[in-house]
């Protein structure tokens, strides 16, 4: 097939109207023929103005043959099964982070989706922010040499003022304080850059709000083929978000200038062995809109989506781990659950 590829936005709340306003930029690659939530009231309006037809049922989008793929923008425990409902009706999925809540969970979507020839893509857009872009591409190509040791920080405020039973601040939706929410960005690329983590400490406490889940997070990971990333995340101090990553030959520390709902560039600090210092300011981009073109054009066989299934599997393996180890304030072993995927 030819043109944008058309999708329908299941979840029209905060993040899935931010996709639904950046993808106006992206045309010629995506095109919203649909959207799914369940109080439509709240979004009539937003949908009659876009052109989009509103529904409250996912298999209304599931049986309608426009409908090539669904960006699920909805409550983490959904996600399964939601996706498992998807390829049955042959729709390729993109999916807000996490994946899911455990590794066998994920291990079981990622092998769907490559088993029925279907994309899944993840909303991991940190890959797409230029300097990250950067940063993996000079690290893939040896230029920061051995990679020692991450360090990152990812927070913000905009949940203490949500009502207590919005889904993003209960606990069984998002254990761990903010590491669903903003942490899991940092596991990604930290999974990314170092491969398999093989074992995690992790405290989550509730310092300064009544947050259910907590609202401070800090988990201390060792990988298996060495070296170690320290992941920490606030859901009660102002907006906060650094990526700092060290190497036998160099060092580069990220700093967005603000949160990804409306970014406004990037302060980039760097050194290379035997060089000075150096500090760059990067302009504006979109990585929200650029994650979902890629995806979009993985459909058209145009690309290939970077965040591969195994790496998605890993970072859930990982996340699962930073839940039991935020419970139990002990070291948790990684799991390593197996992708059953035909023919591998």
């Amino acid at each position: 097939m030819s043109g944008p590829v058309k999708i329908a936005l299941v979840g029209m709340g905060w993040w899935g109207q931010k996709m639904l306003a950046v993808l106006s930029a992206a045309p010629e690659d995506i095109s919203v023929v649909r959207a799914v939530e369940p109080n439509t009231d709240a979004v009539r309006d937003l949908c009659e103005q876009r052109g989009v037809t509103l529904t409250a049922d996912y298999t209304d989008a599931l049986n309608d043959p426009e409908v090539e793929a669904v960006v699920l923008a909805t409550p983490h425990s959904l996600h399964t099964g939601q996706i498992e409902q998807a390829v049955a009706a042959g729709k390729h999925i993109f999916c807000e982070k996490p994946l899911a809540l455990t590794a066998d969970e994920a291990a079981r979507s990622v092998a769907l989706c490559a088993n029925a020839g279907l994309v899944l893509g993840m909303g991991h857009e940190r890959r797409w922010e230029p300097p990250v872009a950067d940063m993996l591409a000079r690290a893939d190509a040896g230029d920061l040499g051995r990679i020692h040791q991450i360090e990152a920080n990812f927070s913000h405020d905009k949940f203490v003022s949500l009502d207590r039973d919005n889904w993003r601040v209960k606990a069984t939706e998002a254990p761990a304080g903010g590491m669903t929410a903003t942490g899991i960005h940092l596991l990604d690329l930290s999974v990314r850059l170092l491969g398999r983590a093989e074992s995690v400490l992790c405290i989550c406490e509730q310092l300064s709000s009544d947050l259910p889940q907590g609202d401070t997070v800090a988990a201390y990971v060792k990988f298996a083929g060495g070296g170690t990333s320290y992941v920490s995340a606030s859901l009660a101090n102002p907006f906060m978000s650094r990526f700092t990553v060290y190497g036998s030959k160099g060092w580069i520390d990220i700093r967005d200038k603000a949160h990804v709902e409306a970014p406004d560039g990037w302060v980039v600090t760097s050194a290379m062995a035997g060089a000075s210092i150096e500090t760059v300011e990067i302009g504006k981009a979109e990585p929200v809109k650029d994650n979902l073109v890629t995806f979009a054009r993985a459909v058209r066989g145009q690309e290939t989506y970077p965040v591969t299934g195994q790496q998605l599997v890993d970072n859930i393996a990982l996340l699962e781990a930073v839940f039991a180890s935020s419970r139990s304030g002990q070291i948790q072993k990684v799991a390593e659950p197996t992708i059953a995927v035909r023919g591998a």
